[in-house]
């Protein structure tokens, strides 16, 4: 299972556009487009859901699943559970907007 955040993310990882990972992927831009535009756990086709895993593996993406290690070693992002704010975004502590170059 992929969800359409994953793709994108996997997809930023590797620095390309969604036509690359099209033609990567030997699927159509719409295709790829669609999938991305999903919610949650993408839904297709099993050819292109294959092709879409196969292209991704061989560029050296690692998909991990919720609760899952990674046994890969290689760098990456995961996103944690979110703690609860009460459907709020948490604040960002003006540390951190300092670390990532913004403005408190």
């Amino acid at each position: 299972m992929i969800t359409a955040a994953q793709l994108r993310a996997a997809r930023a990882l590797l620095g390309i556009d969604q036509r690359e990972l099209a033609t990567r992927c030997s699927l159509s831009l719409p295709t790829i487009q669609r999938m991305e535009a999903s919610e949650g756990v993408i839904r297709g086709n099993v050819d292109s859901l294959m092709k879409l895993m196969e292209g991704l593996t061989l560029a050296g993406i690692e998909l991990i699943n919720e609760g899952a290690a990674s046994s890969g070693g290689g760098r990456g992002v995961r996103l944690k559970a979110p703690a609860s704010t009460g459907g709020r975004r948490p604040e960002m502590s003006a540390q951190t907007a300092t670390v990532i170059g913004k403005r408190p």
